[in-house]
């Protein structure tokens, strides 16, 4: 099941996709909330429900004229108001590279355990305009990845359990800026103003058995469900980034397993899996300056469309918009 939310009489309206048409979830059963949080709060009982009905909408016993093609609506978020965002660091590949272009070792603590940073719930946006500051484009970048929501509650869940917690994946653009990220890091804490101004996430939101045919084995020593669903990245129509969700090492099983160790997850919690290897330019500027001393930056610029595509996810796009100031926080640094 495809899961969108979109706006409908200046309100948050929950739908499913079918062929390219949009179904509030009315017309699949009445008895079905029309927000996704409350979905997802009812899902053990609801999830059945919508089931049926779409099963019936694709077999055509049911018909309604009540449905709008996907490209006439205004999208939000799949999940638009989260009760909270932790984004992971499953990729070693991008963890390596990132390393490796500083001239560092790889961590050895990376493949001990998965580990997560909390971010901003509140700036979660779907399609469209990202606004930004001027400090924002002090290097501005874009981090492929996936994300999953957590569809029940739970508490100290290990990872052989874990998967049955995930309500269903959906691409998720970690937006950074750069300059704000790493001088904040300087002082061993966050990220922070580097990452709470936007993290996008979209079109739709795809239910784990849609992806049955795509489960893949965890890498070695590993425990939960991968899938094989190529990732890429655009920028002004132009292939920046490609990668493969089943490159996770570690799995969003297991990263539930240590976000749940003595604390609640709850429905609506969302799990990003961390960039992908190449999924960012901070990663790509560094490999190209290694190879070559004369490589150009490139980072995101107002009026730069950002598309992301994951196979069976859908396509996520972006606007890069300047909001009219020139305030900056970074002229507000104190002399030392």
């Amino acid at each position: 099941m495809k899961l969108v939310s979109y706006i409908k009489d200046d309100r948050e309206q929950l739908g499913v996709l079918v062929n390219g048409l949009v179904y509030d979830m009315e017309v699949l059963h009445p008895d079905l909330p029309g927000s996704m949080n409350m979905f997802l709060t009812y899902w053990e009982d609801m999830f059945p429900i919508a089931q049926a009905g779409e099963l019936m909408l694709k077999e055509g016993t049911r018909t309604s004229n009540r449905c709008i093609p996907v490209q006439d609506l205004q999208l939000l978020a799949p999940v638009p108001f989260p009760s909270s965002c932790r984004d992971g660091y499953a990729f070693r590949q991008h963890v390596a590279a990132a390393r490796r272009n500083r001239k560092v070792e790889m961590i050895p603590e990376f493949d001990q355990y998965p580990i997560f940073y909390f971010t901003n719930h509140h700036s979660i946006q779907g399609p469209g305009d990202i606004k930004c500051m001027p400090d924002h484009f002090e290097k501005l970048d874009f981090e492929l990845e996936a994300a999953i929501v957590i569809c029940k509650h739970g508490r100290n869940i290990k990872a052989e359990e874990a998967d049955q917690y995930i309500g269903g994946l959906m691409i998720m653009n970690d937006m950074s800026a750069r300059r704000l990220q790493m001088e904040e890091m300087l002082l061993n804490l966050g990220p922070a103003k580097g990452k709470d101004f936007s993290t996008v996430l979209g079109p739709w939101l795809v239910t784990p058995d849609e992806l049955q045919a795509f489960e893949i084995a965890p890498k070695e020593n590993h425990t939960g469900k991968n899938w094989n669903l190529k990732m890429t990245c655009a920028v002004n129509g132009v292939q920046v980034s490609e990668g493969n969700l089943g490159d996770m090492d570690w799995t969003f099983a297991e990263i539930i397993e240590r976000a749940s160790y003595g604390v609640d997850l709850y429905p609506g919690d969302v799990i990003g899996s961390g960039t992908v290897g190449t999924g960012c330019f901070l990663e790509l500027n560094g490999t190209g300056k290694l190879n070559d001393p004369n490589y150009t930056e490139q980072w995101l610029q107002a009026g730069d469309v950002v598309e992301m595509e994951i196979d069976s996810l859908g396509k996520l796009s972006n606007t890069i918009v300047a909001e009219e100031t020139d305030w900056s926080i970074l002229q507000l640094k104190k002399d030392s």
